[in-house]
């Protein structure tokens, strides 16, 4: 078995990517991080003469010590002596070469600096690049570590593992029969990638229900969807009023306008509040979720700020541009959030928190408000180094980093909710009987999120002096005015609670 490590939130699709300003690195780095030329093509230009010069001066720097730590030369004297005793004694000579066990070495180094940084190789590497698309190839999962234990963050919907019956917060033991437990976060990786068509074996445990579950699922090629379920929600939850609703499932390039069309057309529609629904929503691409925050607010705001380390001066400003189509989008908002909203969703939801532009509705966010850089190594066969550059800080400068975004009304779900709302959000997918089971099903993040826009229409008409009465059920006679209790606070209504209207879903 493996030494124990923090794995690192690992996405089956791209995670937030955001470098957090120009870094300096050291000449390993290849010429993409440090837009030097590499060193053969600058040989083939100098004259021998200066091409002699520069060889001295270089061996002049790497000796120069001057600015070195000592303990620098203690530190690395110990790794080689370790290095030396371990490849001269272990017993099988062939664990121990020089490249095992440096890159044994690099890959302790950097997950254990914080669970995002990485030591990849270059499959790892490639695949890292090739998911910046729009499609992937897997099982549609995102994993991450929970008390030590390789688990799955979300589930993408429609995708292989959601009609499996996979669900958020299972816990993976075995892949392909192999235990999760013996594989580092690199090797899981790659044992849930794999070619359209190829099977995939998962045993599963519940945590909720304390069961052992095995699943088979066929690989396919994911489309990265993005905006879903765009409608105006039953009248009989909203009435009196007209409140919007659409889920953004992650940040990818199509985002910011699938969002724009879809309020443009819940607006013609007469929408009066909206309610954004981003649980499950595991990130994606930075510039993405600035441009969604930016379809409610003004351009020119300062909505973002990524720091580097202490004293190294590197602070970097995100403001909205100027949308798309810009619309004039004041009415309330609602965001839901659940404890697997990360990264771009905690953005988005932090900065229209901070502005008072929007409410947040469930539970605390995953709390992933760190920046990654990816640092290709030269002279390495592809190898590079995925290391946090900086974090996250919200307009009033909170930080999102292991604290998450904390919602201004807390409604959590109870793990057989929790369960019933992953499949709600695959129904699609599933089969009649499996509908059935959630044919009742009530989202009471939902209601509440709806209880609160019903609230803020309220106060908003009642400040306009237009206030909208509460709709009375056909054939109820009006009450005399004596007959109405008065008000304890000033004739302020409370925000109406949502109606039982009967249904079987609120869409």
């Amino acid at each position: 078995m493996k030494c124990s490590t923090t794995w690192p939130l690992f996405p089956a699709f791209l995670g937030l990517m955001m470098a957090a300003g120009p870094l300096s690195p050291p000449p390993i780095f290849s010429q993409e991080a440090t837009k030097e030329k590499p060193a053969a093509e600058t040989e083939k230009t100098e004259a021998p003469k200066k091409k002699k010069a520069k060889e001295d001066e270089d061996i002049e720097a790497l000796t120069d010590d001057s600015g070195f730590d000592p303990e620098a030369f203690e530190q690395i004297e110990l790794f080689t002596r370790v290095l030396e005793i371990v490849r001269q004694n272990y017993v099988d000579p062939e664990k121990v070469t020089y490249e095992k066990l440096i890159n044994s070495a690099l890959t302790g180094m950097l997950a254990d600096l914080d669970p995002h940084c990485q030591f990849m190789q270059p499959k790892v590497f490639e695949q890292l690049q090739q998911n910046t698309g729009s499609t992937y190839e897997g099982v549609g999962i995102t994993i991450s570590i929970r008390s030590e234990t390789l688990s799955i963050v979300t589930v993408r919907e429609d995708g292989p593992a959601a009609r499996a019956g996979v669900l958020p917060g299972d816990q993976i033991l075995k892949i392909n029969n192999i235990l999760a437990e013996d594989v580092g976060l690199t090797e899981a990786v790659q044992m849930l990638k794999g070619k359209p068509g190829e099977k995939l074996k998962l045993t599963l445990r519940r945590p909720a229900t304390k069961e052992l579950i095995e699943v088979e699922m066929v690989r396919e090629i994911i489309k990265q969807s993005t905006v879903k379920d765009i409608t105006l929600l039953d009248p009989k939850l909203t009435t009196p009023y007209k409140i919007g609703y659409a889920r953004i499932l992650q940040f990818s390039e199509p985002t910011a306008d699938e969002l724009a069309d879809a309020l443009d057309d819940l607006e013609q529609q007469g929408m009066e509040a909206f309610v954004l629904d981003m649980r499950n929503n595991p990130g994606g691409l930075l510039n993405v979720a600035i441009d969604v925050i930016g379809e409610f607010v003004p351009a020119g705001e300062l909505v973002l700020t990524t720091e580097g380390k202490p004293g190294s001066g590197e602070i970097r400003p995100y403001r909205t541009l100027a949308a798309r189509k810009r619309r004039e989008r004041e009415y309330p908002v609602a965001i839901l959030m659940n404890y697997a909203s990360a990264s771009g969703a905690e953005v988005v939801a932090g900065a229209l928190q901070d502005m008072r532009r929007a409410i947040v509705v469930g539970e605390t966010s995953f709390g992933k408000g760190s920046v990654q850089s990816i640092l290709p190594l030269t002279g390495t066969d592809g190898k590079a180094i995925r290391l946090t550059t900086a974090k996250y800080y919200t307009p009033s400068h909170r930080t999102i980093h292991e604290n998450g975004v904390i919602p201004n009304i807390v409604a959590s779900l109870t793990p057989n909710e929790e369960e019933q709302l992953v499949r709600w959000f695959n129904r699609e997918g599933l089969s009649p009987d499996q509908r059935k089971k959630i044919e009742n099903f009530q989202d009471l993040q939902l209601m509440r999120a709806v209880d609160a826009m019903k609230g803020a229409l309220v106060y908003a008409k009642k400040e306009n002096g237009e206030e909208k009465p509460e709709a009375k059920p056909a054939g109820e006679k009006p009450k005399p005015e004596a007959d109405k209790p008065e008000s304890k606070s000033g004739g302020e209504e409370k925000p109406a609670k949502p109606e039982e209207s009967g249904e079987k879903k609120a869409e």
